[in-house]
């Protein structure tokens, strides 16, 4: 026999055991890598989570609204059970932009800001006194009853992210016209990812008005990628809509409310006709304000 015949000699146990030891390790190295790519690709915010499938029966059929950005989400709701709405991006549909409503303008001159901040902001605000917030967009103004006594820290950093200009110039990024008839604002990147650097926890979530799992028309909540991650983007609720009680009531649109009417009415860019999209009346926040009392 050849020596390169020779059959080869097993390893010692101990030499063994270390190379089936290295090979779990990498195994187990690659598997967190793989989590981690998922956990990354699926923490986009949106109402309903960005994650969150939100089905309603029309008919004989099903329909699901879901992601922000329009990409695919994982359903969440105990009711899912169709797949996400595909991608707008992927459609050749009308442009966001392409509707010009009466008593909508130019957008003010100006560019979204960039801080970013690592903690919650300091309370100051008083549980017992009355806020008001104006959104004033390129529509008109949307004003705001903010709820400090139910949810603290969210209608804090409210006022927090409003006084720091963040919202200026920042555009409602997603408008859902079928079933689910929302306006998502609050992010300055305008893709539905945007944070301003730390996150709040969940409040309100037992408040009465959302028990039966419905949001009533003029309900103003955060927007989240799943349970204590709220951050900036917020959502105003223009006709009463389906979702289960996972996005913080903070506030309700007391002016306005005909005015989201409106710009739900110039529908969405999506051609798939789900009615989940960037709104085809661009609507940008030229300035936010709250003010107390």
């Amino acid at each position: 026999m050849a020596p390169n015949d020779r059959p080869s000699k097993p390893l010692p146990k101990d030499k063994e055991k270390r190379r089936r030891e290295l090979e779990r390790l990498k195994y187990e190295r690659q598997a967190q890598k793989r989590a981690q790519a998922v956990s990354r690709a699926r923490k986009r915010t949106a109402i309903v989570g960005a994650i969150v499938v939100v089905v309603a029966g029309i008919g004989a059929g099903t329909w699901a609204v879901a992601g922000t950005g329009h990409k695919k989400a994982a359903a969440k709701s105990p009711a899912a059970s169709a797949s996400a709405a595909p991608s707008s991006s992927a459609s050749a549909g009308p442009k966001a932009g392409s509707a010009h409503l009466a008593g909508c303008s130019t957008p003010a001159a100006g560019k979204p800001g960039t801080k970013q901040w690592k903690t919650e902001p300091a309370m100051s605000i008083s549980t017992t006194a009355t806020y008001t917030a104006t959104l004033s967009t390129n529509c008109g103004p949307i004003t705001l009853k903010l709820d400090a006594a139910a949810a603290p820290h969210t209608v804090n950093s409210f006022a927090f992210l409003a006084s720091q200009h963040y919202f200026d110039h920042v555009s409602c990024h997603r408008l859902t016209t079928g079933g689910l008839s929302v306006l998502q604002c609050g992010d300055p990147t305008g893709t539905g990812s945007g944070t301003p650097g730390y996150t709040i926890k969940d409040e309100n979530l037992t408040a009465p008005a959302i028990k039966g799992g419905t949001y009533p028309a003029g309900t103003v909540a955060m927007a989240n990628s799943g349970p204590n991650t709220n951050g900036s983007q917020f959502f105003l609720v223009y006709k009463d809509s389906q979702l289960p009680a996972s996005y913080t009531p903070f506030g309700t649109i007391t002016g306005g409310l005909d005015t989201l009417t409106k710009i739900a009415a110039a529908g969405t860019d999506n051609a798939n006709a789900t009615g989940d999209g960037h709104p085809l009346q661009t609507v940008v926040m030229n300035t936010v304000t709250v003010k107390k009392g």
